[in-house]
């Protein structure tokens, strides 16, 4: 009971920090999309995946933070952001990886699309869409937990193939070395933008393994259990997208496993598990009420 009262006063002080902004506040938009900082970052990138460091992870999430601001509009209310920051510092405390080089930060992505993605990073974006399917600040918690998984897992730097990285990067080195200071923006950004690319296949584009995504909804299960979230709030989340599961579509679909193995596995998880869960009433769903008003639902 006394480990809980102390975990809902860390939570309760957290919401009440102003401060804790937005990726949008933490992160210019207008600098991550920046070719030429790219293109020197990268250069960085010479190692195995896994002997990466936390600040070549960063370059790496940096451009695939760029890539992705690219393909969808952030959600620009400062109130649900602040909101999906507050609460992601808040689990990310609970998790294996507490920190990371600069910092976890969250934004919202402004599609209906159902997706989210985390980049190693620690950026994490999560569509409208997808936010619109949660009922309680547990099922939010749950998304985001759950991406927290991906990062520390990293599956992202995991994901990343060596031969390609270590061809890219070495194009990389010799084109900026040649050109970075003399180069327009928009030329030397179209010189890297296929070796971007390349690196965010496997994260973005096609998707995390099953093994992956199992592995992070074991991390979410964890972090809910500890912070006293509702573990069962991520089956719950999965039966809604279970409801909308398309495959072969372009957006959940696309880049996760079917919901219903998922859930298959989290349940079998959670039969181990006891928990001391706190009210969803109150304070934390007057917050969520008042979040989900923000996504303009």
């Amino acid at each position: 009971m006394k480990k809980h009262l102390t975990i809902l006063m860390t939570i309760s002080l957290c919401f009440c920090l102003c401060t804790c902004g937005s990726l949008g506040n933490l992160v210019s938009f207008d600098d991550l999309a920046t070719g030429a900082e790219l293109a020197v970052n990268l250069n960085k990138i010479l190692k195995e995946p896994d002997d990466f460091t936390p600040e070549q992870e960063y370059y790496i999430g940096r451009s695939v933070g760029a890539v992705i601001f690219d393909q969808y509009t952030p959600y620009t209310n400062k109130k649900a952001n602040d909101y999906i920051n507050t609460l992601g510092q808040a689990l990310t405390l609970f998790s294996d990886r507490p920190e990371v080089f600069q910092g976890y930060h969250f934004l919202i992505l402004d599609t209906e699309e159902i997706n989210a993605f985390a980049t190693p990073s620690g950026l994490v974006f999560i569509s409208r869409g997808l936010l619109k399917l949660s009922t309680s600040e547990d099922s939010v918690a749950a998304i985001l937990a759950h991406e927290i998984g991906h990062i520390v897992q990293k599956h992202g730097i995991k994901a990343i193939q060596k031969a390609r990285t270590t061809a890219a990067v070495t194009g990389l080195a010799v084109d900026t070395a040649n050109q970075v200071g003399a180069m327009p923006l928009p030329e030397l950004t179209a010189t890297f933008s296929g070796s971007i690319e390349d690196i965010i296949t496997k994260m973005v584009v096609n998707g995390y393994s099953r093994e992956d995504e199992k592995e992070a909804d074991t991390v979410a299960v964890d972090i809910l259990v500890n912070v006293g979230y509702n573990p069962g709030a991520l089956v719950e989340l999965l039966e809604e997208l279970d409801k909308n599961y398309k495959p072969g579509g372009l957006d959940f679909a696309k880049t996760h496993p079917d919901p219903r193995k998922r859930i298959d596995a989290i349940e079998k998880k959670l039969k181990n598990y006891q928990h001391t869960e706190m009210s969803s009433s109150g304070p934390r769903q007057a917050r969520f009420r008042a979040f989900y008003k923000e996504l303009g639902y």
